[in-house]
């Protein structure tokens, strides 16, 4: 009698991202529960745009987690990039509109640049090369503005209207032109990691470098991309977050790379390198987005305890991605039923 034949199975990537959409749905409805008129066209139209720049932010941390490193200066990068934009904008305001976020991508990923320098030619700890740098350029951002603030009316007008601009409109939801941008940009970083062999290297890296290195894959120059396209996508944010907010000071970006290293452990990226996508990546984006701004309008917590929820959220994300690092490792080392077989 013939033994049916199984059918195929998801990937554990293809369940981390089915698992965290399900917590994002259950999040929603908890809320719905406990929050009165919840479940409305502002609700999605404010949390997509702020997830716009910090999936955008979570994409660029995930190449570099991908290879087993960590970027803590992303938050003064936005700053640093939203405040010199401004800058040049006020001063040249005629400058074409498309080429602005070209100029904030390519000043981020100068400043990713110094990040991947230090940490693929000279082999230093990224966690403390990039905790270096999130100091070093927010000092220079103090000191370079002496304090001054760029104001909404310094700049072009076009600049503030665009992101309020809608691409597209749903009855009272609106998709707004910077969640169009993130999207596509997940989606080149999604088919990039997934289809191109450029792509597939930083998870050769985070996964073991000495089968990279000895596969012929340059680990330093690997690294020395992933900071580089962080340090661009942070760029791109820091033109999002100027467009959105119009007045920078000197805090502009602060606290982003925790919700940006959020969004990357909690979309199933594993710390350890190696595994991961970017999808989940705009998942978790919108579910600690979610329970950010949810927070705030539940009377029952503080909202001093949102950093306090974040904090828990990537804990919980790190245990359950080590938990399932372990188990597919043991799984891996038990024999199979035909080995135990042989002679």
């Amino acid at each position: 009698m013939a033994s049916a034949t199984p059918g195929p199975s998801l990937s554990p990537g293809t369940l981390r991202l089915l698992a965290t959409l399900a917590v994002l749905a259950l999040t929603v409805l908890f809320f719905a529960s406990q929050i009165d008129n919840y479940l409305n066209a502002r609700l999605f139209n404010r949390i997509s745009t702020s997830v716009a720049i910090v999936a955008l932010l979570g994409v660029g941390q995930a190449f570099v987690v991908l290879t087993r490193n960590i970027d803590l200066s992303i938050g003064s990068i936005v700053g640093c990039v939203a405040y010199a934009l401004g800058g040049l904008l006020a001063a040249y305001p005629a400058i074409p509109a498309p080429l602005v976020p070209v100029i904030a991508g390519l000043m981020g990923a100068a400043l990713g640049a110094i990040n991947g320098v230090l940490v693929a030619r000279f082999r230093l700890p990224s966690i403390i090369v990039t905790l270096g740098t999130l100091a070093i350029f927010r000092s220079v951002l103090v000191q370079g503005s002496e304090g001054a603030s760029i104001t909404t009316n310094a700049l072009p007008a076009w600049l503030p209207e665009f992101a309020q601009k809608n691409a597209l409109m749903l009855g009272d939801l609106q998709l707004r032109w910077m969640v169009v941008m993130t999207l596509v940009v997940v989606a080149l970083a999604h088919l990039a990691l997934t289809r191109l062999r450029w792509g597939r290297r930083f998870y050769a890296v985070g996964s073991n470098p000495d089968a990279a290195a000895f596969a012929g894959i340059d680990l330093g120059r690997t690294v020395f991309q992933a900071f580089v396209i962080s340090g661009a996508l942070a760029g791109l944010a820091g033109f999002m977050f100027l467009s959105r907010f119009g007045n920078i000071t000197v805090v502009a970006g602060l606290g982003l790379e925790l919700k940006a290293v959020g969004a990357v452990v909690v979309g199933g990226v594993a710390i350890f390198g190696g595994a991961g996508s970017v999808l989940g990546v705009l998942v978790g984006a919108a579910l600690i987005d979610l329970i950010d701004t949810s927070l705030v309008r539940w009377e029952l917590v503080s909202e001093f305890w949102r950093e306090a929820v974040l904090g828990l959220l990537i804990l919980l994300a790190v245990a359950l991605d080590t938990l399932l690092s372990r188990g597919l490792l043991r799984r891996r080392s038990r024999p199979t039923p035909d080995a135990e077989a042989r002679p």
